[in-house]
């Protein structure tokens, strides 16, 4: 049995942001079991909090970014892999920036911080995304990315960019426990043409020739090595690389460039929120075929899940537990037990609605209709489960409901149905939470509302 890992103390580690060319902070810090990996920005009023989750994802044209609102986070791609190559399943991120630094274009910086602040086995037990059908996705740019099923994660990747000194590579990560030493010091790759446009364009403000492995797709006069100079602030002398790259720089692996793809993926595929168990092929990929493959992957898991849950799965949080979770009791308890849940993601929880209900006795005696506001108060406490489930002391902690938006009443419930609840949380910060709930008797949608809540 695997069981959930986060770190031993906090750590630090500063640096510049490619994008912004922003002087960033950030804290990596121990969390609770059922945390997951959130973002915090304690640059701002509030500190608001972004899980990292493929659904906060708003960018992925030059790395990945996750945001809320206007809240925005560039450039968690290389920790977030660092994470998932470590097995860190909670840890809370503050960046005092809106860019994690790009340090030496690595993850192998981060994978150092964690080792330095060390790894801290938790109670809890791991979950795993196993994957048990193929799925991919093709693309008109010859991109193809699929998943297997595999008793373990490991990947197997190339790629081909028709230039003599990459040529086509390919690379296998057979097991996480490779990670660290075979992959996380693989640097990221650009073609100086590009880079060029790029600057020009009054992009990567924060980017210098050290920051990657730098692809000479293009011939270069001395006139045009100082033009460089002066572009990317360069104080020293650019040379014309022998060996296809700028400056002759020296790949760490034969491979570098395909590592290096590999570690992209490992971070942007981590952002299910679980490890999976998969086998990974891929050519020619990149963030936005990672994070499509990610949503495919999320989309057949939850239908998966709602499927079995359909036909009566098994509990994973019974009565018992609940009771320990929330404060309500009877006749005020309207949830008899959950089957699935990702904490402060998503729940299903169930109310088996009886003709025993208290409020069936003076709601529509002769014709028993559960109340639409009872089936509302019901998703509620569903969404109080996925907040604090995994706390070391959940009813040290307050919820109260701030309001109901878009509430809709579809049909019916009495007695004798089973009503399946579907919670999604839509925003969390440390003092407040956004869900939208959805009930559904068999495949029917009775009931649907967002919800608001303070907790504290």
């Amino acid at each position: 049995m695997a069981l959930q890992q986060t770190i031993k103390k906090p750590g630090t580690l500063t640096g510049t942001g490619l994008h912004t060319a922003a002087h960033a902070k950030i804290t990596i810090n121990p969390a609770p079991e059922n945390y997951g990996i959130r973002f915090v920005r304690n640059d701002l009023d509030g500190y608001p909090e972004i899980i990292a989750d493929i659904d906060n994802v708003v960018d992925n044209s030059r790395g990945t970014a996750i945001g809320q609102d206007d809240v925005v986070i560039y450039s968690i791609e290389h920790i977030m892999s660092a994470f998932a190559g470590l097995g860190i399943d909670n840890c809370r991120v503050e960046v005092n920036a809106q860019e994690i630094p790009l340090m030496d274009g690595s993850a192998l910086p981060f994978v150092e911080l964690i080792k330095r602040v060390g790894i801290k086995e938790q109670a809890a037990q791991r979950e795993f995304l196993v994957i048990d059908k193929p799925m991919w996705l093709y693309n008109k740019d010859d991109i193809a990315l699929s998943v297997f099923p595999a008793n373990h994660f490991h990947i197997t990747l190339m790629v081909d960019y028709n230039h003599p000194a990459i040529g086509a590579q390919h690379t296998t990560l057979f097991s996480l426990d490779d990670y660290a030493k075979d992959f996380a010091p693989a640097r990221t790759f650009c073609f100086l043409s590009e880079i060029e446009k790029l600057r020009e364009q009054g992009l990567i403000k924060g980017g210098t020739i050290d920051s990657a492995v730098v692809v000479q797709d293009i011939p270069l006069s001395e006139e045009h090595l100082q033009y460089i100079c002066k572009l990317f602030n360069e104080t020293r002398p650019l040379k014309e690389g022998k060996n296809g790259f700028l400056n002759n720089t020296k790949l760490l692996f034969p491979n570098e460039l395909c590592r290096h793809k590999a570690v992209d993926l490992i971070g942007d595929l981590y952002l299910l929120g679980k490890p999976i168990c998969g086998h990974v092929l891929g050519a020619r990929t990149g963030h936005a075929a990672n994070i499509e493959l990610a949503k495919k992957i999320r989309a057949y898991i939850k239908k998966r899940d709602s499927e079995k849950s359909k036909k009566g799965g098994a509990p994973i949080i019974d009565y018992n537990e609940i009771l320990e979770i929330l404060p309500h009791r009877y006749p005020f308890l309207l949830v008899d037990s959950v089957i699935s849940i990702e904490p402060d993601k998503r729940i299903t929880a169930i109310k088996n609605v009886t003709f025993n209900d208290n409020f069936f006795q003076g709601h529509f005696p002769g014709n028993p209709v559960m109340p639409g506001v009872l089936q509302v108060e019901a998703m509620a406490q569903a969404g109080g489960i996925m907040a604090f489930y995994g706390k070391k002391n959940p009813k040290e902690d307050r919820i109260l409901f701030m309001g109901i938006d878009k509430a809709r009443f579809r049909g019916r419930v009495v007695p004798g149905d089973c009503l399946r609840m579907e919670i999604e949380m839509l925003q969390r910060r440390k003092s407040s939470m956004r869900f939208a709930g959805k009930c559904y008797v068999k495949d029917h949608l009775v009931c649907e509302a967002e919800l608001m809540a303070m907790i504290g």
